[in-house]
């Protein structure tokens, strides 16, 4: 069987990389340049970490990633 899991794309404009978030238990959110190394969310808290990174000066992308459970 296969899930729906998500993760957060990071642009911050630049020059810089596409990132991704890899914690959420800390302010700032913390973000990584490596995909397979990005947290794996449900769809509600995905939207709460792209809420709380709106009024940055970045842009973010709701990913979908189908997993095996």
């Amino acid at each position: 069987m296969k899930n729906a899991k998500f993760v957060v794309q990071v642009n911050r404009g630049g020059s810089r990389a596409l990132e991704y978030v890899a914690r959420i238990d800390r302010s700032p959110v913390g973000t990584t340049l490596k995909r397979n190394m990005a947290l794996l969310m449900g769809k509600w808290t995905a939207e709460d970490v792209i809420k709380s990174l709106e009024n940055s000066r970045c842009s973010t992308e709701l990913v979908a990633i189908r997993v095996s459970k």
